[in-house]
């Protein structure tokens, strides 16, 4: 029996997803990424869950691909650059939010993870790296979800350079929402979790399309969107329970929220 690289915890409404590879720094390996694959599926799928966590287990977050296997270039499926491109999907149109809880340092593709995260939480000893110019290869995929977070002249910098940086230089650049002490880590990605754990489900959703989608739109087509987007939230079953409790002065009881 294969050992296990990635685990799936549910509880108190959120699903925690751990890499734990630890022979190789938590790379990303063809088992790893099934693995990684199929815990995301799950935790999308449980009715218990509300929002992801995503972390990693031991000293590092995750190193990037992992240089003993070799996929072909657009290999679909659940191996190659065609697995880390449907992981990257699945966190960045998860209906429920993700927080990626960065335990130690991250590079290359660990990186793209992160940025395909809604919020992200790092241990402030963690450095990060695209160090893919350094063996000659390219940050290619994870450009897709790394350029919305860095934008170009920044991400433009730490690609050609492969330079090292600090959890503070993440932050500050927009990759991290926060770089805490280790022993506030998960006190840091608690109270996001508890905010956002207020929040209607439908409405949590909603707000990861206006980030994800209102930026490429002209501004017309934008705003008419937008003005159907809110008239239907307005009158949505979630919207009446979150008046109603507002007005009760109680905490509104979500459909779907356990």
């Amino acid at each position: 029996m294969s050992e296990e690289l990635v685990h799936l915890n549910v509880a108190g409404g959120v699903a925690t997803v751990t890499l734990d590879s630890p022979a190789n720094r938590n790379a990303l390996s063809r088992a790893l990424l099934a693995g990684l694959e199929d815990s995301l599926n799950a935790a999308i799928a449980d009715e218990h869950a509300r929002l992801i966590v995503l972390t990693g287990a031991g000293p590092v977050f995750c190193s990037g691909a992992d240089l003993k296997e070799r996929g072909g270039a657009g290999e679909p499926g659940r191996s190659g650059p065609g697995a880390l491109v449907t992981i990257l999907k699945r966190i960045w149109d998860s209906p429920k939010p993700v927080i990626a809880r960065v335990n130690g340092p991250a590079r290359a593709g660990g990186l793209g993870l992160i940025a395909a995260c809604d919020i992200a939480v790092s241990v402030d000893s963690a450095t990060f790296a695209f160090s893919e110019v350094r063996i000659g290869v390219i940050p290619a995929i994870i450009s897709v979800v790394v350029l919305p977070r860095l934008g170009a002249a920044k991400t433009m910098e730490l690609f050609l350079t492969g330079d090292t940086f600090s959890a503070a230089e993440a932050a500050q650049a927009g990759l991290l929402n926060a770089a805490v002490p280790a022993d506030r880590l998960d006190e840091s990605v608690g109270r996001y979790a508890d905010s956002i754990l207020k929040g209607a489900p439908g409405a949590l959703q909603g707000c990861k399309r206006l980030v994800r989608e209102v930026p490429a739109m002209s501004i017309d087509a934008a705003f008419e969107l937008t003005a159907a987007w809110s008239a239907e939230y307005f009158a949505s079953e979630e919207a009446r329970e979150g008046m109603k409790a507002f007005a009760e002065k109680r905490p509104p009881r979500w459909a779907g929220a356990g």
